[in-house]
């Protein structure tokens, strides 16, 4: 049987099939068929038998499988949880806009995965990918890159003269189910396959016929500079699933265009988003994969961040990743040597405990034990933290200069020991001791046994509210001056490499750290995250709504400045230059320190009598 070349040219540039032996692939084909499917006969033209999964060539379509529902589109799947269970009644499947949907037999589909497992993995990766996960948030980055960016192609375009059968001939040649129609090299029109199938031979109107007797004359339209998130509201209040992009003329009124974007660009835009890197972390079989997966993860923040409110989840996404890399490399790690000898946490401190990590973040690490280890055992645990912090530094979380991390011995202790460690640090609060003890006041259990770490902190917690503990980290937390003078004038940084710049990260995000840890330890708030924390915050804690509000909304705007800074100009460090800012921000910036310096006055009253060091 011949296999026309459309068709093996659609399923060669989808995955996963685009890596499938030509063969292979059409035995696949061929034992498959092809039906048109509207909410009127979706009973009659999908297999009822349960015997094969769904490959979506054309349309749109709402499907729940397991719970959960997609918005489906061409190249997506269906169908998948069928491939285990043939009996399976959990999929319901609802026809947006009707279109063409491949039937796939499930036991060639079997066949296939049994001699290729990319084709197995693929499957299992793409049934997962519609779990719900607390990074769901983070998919909505994309929608605000500029349309314009997001054009994969030249406007395929003809004159209104054109008749119906020779637009349907280029539509087929160019693999697209829209055709922008013009008239002096303007846009006028737009035919979609909807058009040729509901207006021609629904009709029976001949197709030598000009195009712009059936055409949609004048279409709604976007432009270049708006965003993803514009192009899909306009596409649903109008009901179209076909926009084009246009660029304004000077002088003349009309349009030039740009491009065309589809429901299935949007459909496919956001499947690119980091859900699927996370996904890639979580999957990977050894450091090779794992270490490759990890690099990607600056390159999606710099290709789809964007915004100021994009930055609002991008520590936490980069937290939980590096969580991710962290389990990977101790999954490694065992099933070549072995499970750990006794209980334990894998403790994370600093900004990957509060969610916060940046481009330029390190590690900051340790190993909590049930008990003291034999020699035998500390020498496993040894290797064991030493494989792991070396392979996040192959992911890119670089080690930490200061040696903070599992694999320095003084940092692995048992349970016992790093409680008398804590207790001998709040009882002897030297200015040197506070300074090293910071970074593990903000701690978070990422593998291990949970039960144990709740344990811990539970005891730990007590221990931290000591009074004079907590008079002296007040103390330290008014140290630092933020960079503002008497006059509402910036200070900036003297050592510099760059003119009129500022550290975010010392002057500023540091110390609202601080402040809002000190607040926390004394009200016995655990979390970590510094938004948490000051949502967590009990009515006694000492500040108030007002007060959070303005720390909530100082800490946030600080943040993204961060975040901004690194990816706009490349960098891992924290330095904020004055050209970056425009006047607003500036004055925000202003306002920002004037709050963290009141609220450090604030905190030496409470907590040292308004001694200061």
């Amino acid at each position: 049987m011949d296999i026309p070349d459309q068709v093996l040219q659609f399923f060669e540039s989808h995955a996963p099939f685009d890596n499938l032996p030509k063969e292979d692939l059409t035995k696949l084909i061929t034992a498959s068929t092809l039906n048109y499917v509207t909410s009127e006969n979706i009973e009659a033209q999908l297999p009822n038998e349960k015997s094969h999964i769904f490959f979506i060539q054309g349309g749109h379509y709402s499907v729940q499988e397991k719970g959960v529902t997609r918005q489906l589109g061409e190249g997506d799947f269906f169908g998948l949880p069928l491939i285990q269970d043939p009996e399976y009644q959990g999929i319901f499947i609802a026809i947006e806009e009707p279109g063409l949907v491949y039937s796939l037999p499930i036991g060639i589909i079997k066949k296939l995965i049994a001699e290729h497992s990319a084709l197995g993995k693929f499957f299992e990766n793409y049934s997962n990918k519609g779990a719900s996960s607390p990074l769901d948030e983070s998919a909505n980055i994309w929608l605000y890159q500029k349309i314009a960016t997001q054009l994969k192609r030249k406007p395929i375009t003809t004159e209104s003269h054109t008749s119906i059968e020779d637009c349907a001939k280029i539509m087929a040649k160019e693999h697209i189910s829209s055709l922008l129609i013009t008239e002096d090299q303007y846009l006028i029109g737009i035919l979609t396959d909807k058009d040729i199938r509901s207006r021609v031979v629904a009709e029976g109107v001949s197709p030598q016929i000009a195009v712009s007797e059936v055409m949609t004359h004048d279409p709604t339209v976007t432009r270049g500079n708006a965003n993803m998130l514009d192009a899909l509201s306009i596409m649903t209040q109008h009901n179209i699933q076909h926009l084009p992009v246009v660029e304004p003329c000077s002088n003349s009124g009309k349009n030039n265009i740009l491009g065309m974007i589809s429901a299935s660009d949007i459909l496919r835009a956001q499947r690119s988003n980091i859900l699927l890197v996370i996904d890639d972390i979580a999957k990977a079989n050894n450091l090779y994969e794992l270490i490759n997966a990890s690099w990607q993860i600056p390159h999606y923040f710099k290709t789809y961040a964007s915004r100021f409110s994009d930055f609002d989840i991008a520590g936490k996404v980069l937290s939980q990743a590096t969580d991710t890399m962290t389990r990977k490399l101790i999954s490694f790690f065992t099933s070549q040597h072995g499970p750990l000898p006794m209980s334990y946490c894998w403790l994370v401190y600093g900004s990957q405990a509060r969610g916060d990590q940046n481009l330029g973040s390190d590690q900051d690490n340790a190993l909590l034990l049930e008990r003291e280890p034999n020699e035998e055992e500390a020498k496993y645990l040894a290797d064991f933290a030493d494989y792991v912090c070396k392979g996040l530094a192959k992911c890119g979380i670089k080690l930490c200069g200061g040696n903070i991390m599992a694999s320095n011995p003084e940092l692995r202790l048992s349970f016992e020991e790093a409680l008398e460690q804590t207790r001998n640090r709040c009882t002897n609060p030297s200015e040197d001791a506070i300074m090293r003890f910071n970074i593990f006041l903000d701690v978070r259990c990422v593998a291990g046994n949970l039960s144990l770490f709740e344990k811990y902190l539970q005891a730990r917690t007590k221990i931290l509210r000591n009074s004079m503990f907590l008079a002296s980290l007040a103390r330290f937390a008014n140290d630092v001056d933020v960079p503002l003078s008497l006059f509402r004038q910036f200070v900036y940084d003297k050592n510099a490499p760059i003119k009129d710049c500022i550290n975010i990260k010392e002057k500023a995000v540091a110390i609202l750290n601080d402040i809002v840890r000190i607040y926390a330890l004394a009200d016995g708030v655990t979390v970590p995250s510094i938004v948490e924390r000051l949502d967590a915050l009990s009515e006694n804690a000492g500040l108030s709504h007002h007060d959070r509000r303005n720390l909530k909304d100082a800490w946030l705007f600080l943040t993204r400045l961060r975040w901004r800074h690194q990816l706009t100009q490349n960098a891992t460090d924290n330095l904020v230059s004055m050209k970056e800012l425009s006047p607003i921000e500036r004055y925000q910036l202003k306002t920002a320190f004037q709050q963290i310096r009141q609220a450090q006055q604030g905190l030496v009253m409470k907590f040292s009598g308004g001694m200061a060091s």
